[in-house]
């Protein structure tokens, strides 16, 4: 499967269970992977028949900005769902990092990722129509 990456999306979000992390925000930063078949876009070299990196980091940055979430978690998930429901990407790797984290000990980062793939298209069959 081919993939695009971006990494590095960074924008400040007002996400945490703490009081003064949805009051003062902090910076997130994402990395995604689109995954999806290039064979389309190769041949016509047309943006509309690939996953737009420009617009998927704008979308990125909507959602670190948007609504505050206390769990980087959900973050992570509503910006994979919605990456698979606007593009048109087989699956998605999410990576949400907190730098800033509110953690009494030194630390690099905390990240959490999620793997996300576009449903199969067809009818499910029951046991009865397999």
């Amino acid at each position: 499967m081919d993939r695009i990456t971006l990494t590095g999306v960074t924008a400040v979000g007002h996400h945490g269970v703490f009081d003064f992390e949805r009051r003062e925000g902090q910076p997130f930063v994402v990395d995604a992977v689109l995954y999806l078949d290039f064979t389309e876009a190769a041949q016509s070299d047309d943006v509309r028949d690939t996953a737009h990196y420009g617009e998927v980091a704008q979308r990125i940055v909507d959602w670190i900005s948007g609504e505050p979430l206390n769990l980087i978690e959900g973050l992570a998930v509503r910006i994979a769902d919605s990456l698979l429901a606007e593009f048109k990407l087989h699956a998605v790797d999410i990576t949400v990092h907190k730098p800033q984290a509110p953690i009494e000990v030194p630390f690099g980062d905390v990240a959490v990722a999620v793997h996300r793939e576009r449903a199969a298209a067809g009818p499910v069959l029951s046991g009865a129509d397999a």
